[in-house]
């Protein structure tokens, strides 16, 4: 006989008092997605080397168009919170001191997966369009490839577009600006 349980989902308030009452530490590696803590990827090297370069980058290239957010909680609705690898945020004087950024602030998401592409594709990128996240960048290292997502609606992404080394990309907020796939992914 199965048994029907009920998920409890937690919003995002409880889940900032659970590391507030020391439940979750700093050094725990979780994320709130949908209203469930979930535990994220170790970073290994190839990741954390691809995170590091899109940062340089993007901030070098960007300076003070938009503010670099390198794995740093996004708040997406009431039980959403996740950490995205590194987001490209609206300039705002305070930093986001005074809350985390939301998706009105976000030009740009990207998520970097050594083995997590098919969870982020499943998981992430819906919820990212879902929320009204005008673009998303998925560096897979495995595939050597960047999938880039626009134009969101509840249902996805309407414009999905695979680049591979020797091609380059444009975040769609600043459109004059390019960069090489090469740039991007660890050699």
């Amino acid at each position: 006989m199965a048994i029907d349980l009920k998920k409890r989902r937690f919003t995002v308030t409880e889940y900032h008092q659970m590391a507030q009452a020391g439940i979750l530490g700093e050094d725990d590696r979780v994320e709130l997605i949908e209203g469930e803590i979930v535990e994220m990827t170790p970073i290994g090297a190839r990741h954390a080397s691809c995170v590091t370069r899109l940062d340089h980058y993007l901030g070098r290239k960007l300076g003070d168009a938009a503010v670099t957010w390198p794995q740093n909680p996004v708040r997406l609705g009431e039980h959403s919170e996740p950490e995205p690898d590194l987001a490209l945020l609206r300039p705002r004087a305070d930093f986001y001191a005074s809350g985390h950024p939301g998706p009105e602030d976000i030009f740009l998401l990207v998520e970097v997966a050594d083995s997590s592409a098919d969870p982020d594709r499943r998981v992430k990128v819906p919820l990212y369009a879902r929320s009204g996240v005008p673009e998303v960048w998925l560096v897979d290292l495995q595939q050597q490839t960047i999938t880039i997502y626009r134009d969101p609606t509840p249902e996805g992404y309407r414009t999905v577009r695979i680049v591979r080394r020797g091609e380059g990309l444009t975040p769609g907020a600043f459109p004059d600006w390019a960069l090489a796939v090469a740039d991007i992914l660890p050699g």
